[in-house]
């Protein structure tokens, strides 16, 4: 939750400073930064702001999420108390992954409350009731995208028995993500696809298309199949 929180506090930094070139130009290099980062200090710019922000920084928290709520099991020696229970490992398995989501789409949620509130506090100007919808809507689409690309870190988590396996999975792809983005074949490599779609890239770079939405949502169901698989059929003797 601080993450998120940081993450609302910063855009509204960046919007303080747009709304007076001058106090951009007295701060120096941090006004320099908020000028170059392009936009009007209004409510569509740092509602766009926050969707972006999710696409990034959603992996990391997202993908801890996942990481600790399957990694946890094998790295405190709990699992074996947890598959003791007469409970089917696949619904263990699907109930993690439901209060993963809940969890990961309440903290999209508060980012998105905490945007208002600290939006209000700027006076942000440009404010209605279509803005307001659109930017929740662009924040939490951006969020489902970011939380179905987070599954394999779960597998991962799991394979690994432990933390280190799922936080590599996790850098991996938000490396290869940045990367694949800049080359221009975003729209191809399904954990660039938030990003885009929220307009990170800008608005010269391909948008995602139906491809990539549809790659986004295997990779979703694929990283919750093979994580119930897995735990259906490993044998979990250590």
């Amino acid at each position: 939750m601080w993450a998120f929180t940081v993450v609302a506090l910063v855009g509204g930094l960046f919007m303080f400073v747009l709304q007076d070139q001058r106090r951009a130009r007295a701060l120096g290099l941090l006004g320099t930064k908020a000028t170059l980062a392009g936009g009007d200090a209004d409510w569509l710019t740092y509602f766009g702001f926050l969707a972006q922000a999710t696409a990034i920084g959603g992996m990391v928290v997202f993908g801890l999420v996942l990481v600790w709520m399957f990694g946890r099991e094998f790295s405190q020696n709990t699992v074996k108390d947890l598959l003791a229970l007469p409970t089917a490992r696949t619904t263990i398995v699907g109930a993690k992954f439901a209060v993963a989501a809940g969890w990961c789409l309440l903290l999209a949620l508060y980012l998105y409350l905490l945007g208002l509130l600290t939006g209000t506090v700027l006076g942000l100007p440009s404010w209605s009731a279509a803005v307001a919808v659109t930017g929740l809507t662009t924040l939490l689409a951006t969020a489902v995208m970011t939380i179905q690309l987070a599954t394999p870190i779960a597998l991962a988590a799991s394979v690994g028995r432990g933390y280190l396996a799922g936080v590599g999975v996790m850098i991996a792809v938000i490396f290869l993500a940045q990367i694949i983005a800049a080359l221009g074949y975003g729209h191809y490599f399904p954990w660039s696809v938030p990003a885009l779609f929220s307009g990170l890239a800008g608005s010269d770079s391909t948008p995602p298309g139906p491809l990539g939405y549809t790659l986004v949502a295997l990779i979703g169901a694929g990283g919750i199949l093979a994580t119930a698989l897995w735990w259906r059929h490993a044998d979990q003797d250590r």
